[in-house]
């Protein structure tokens, strides 16, 4: 399986990059074992750009929704670059659009990332706020 990795320096999200035309049964399982590898390591949200690939099977949309419960729990998973019209009809067919985030580019996703992040530290503030009044 050829992809690439983006780490953020700071350990805030990873950027996986799919350099395959094709995610089906050969490259569905090494790719969930790099999602699974790319959770142990920590990184809150996972990116994952779809630019080069043009099909998608069964076991792909497998690997897809493991992701996403993956990083449900520690923060975000976005697709982006969805743009082949195969890889578009399928989401749109199996109705993930309503089930996963999709953003048209990675800087998009980076900026979605930083801005829910922005609104954890906010409602934690808030949160450490009321509990202080509330000992009061």
């Amino acid at each position: 399986m050829k992809f690439s990795i983006d780490k953020d320096k700071d350990g805030r999200y990873a950027v996986i990059k799919l350099e395959e035309k094709n995610l089906n049964s050969i490259v569905a399982p090494d790719l969930k074992s790099e999602f699974v590898i790319l959770a142990n390591e920590g990184f809150n949200n996972l990116i994952f750009d779809l630019s080069a690939v043009e099909y998608i099977d069964s076991s792909g949309l497998s690997a897809i929704l493991t992701a996403n419960r993956l990083w449900k729990t520690m923060g975000s998973f976005i697709l982006t670059d969805v743009s082949h019209p195969a890889v578009q009809k399928l989401i749109e067919i199996s109705r993930l659009s309503s089930v996963l985030t999709i953003l048209p580019t990675v800087s998009e996703a980076i900026d979605l990332i930083f801005m829910e992040e922005i609104e954890r530290e906010l409602n934690a503030s808030l949160d450490e706020g009321i509990e202080e009044d509330d000992e009061r």
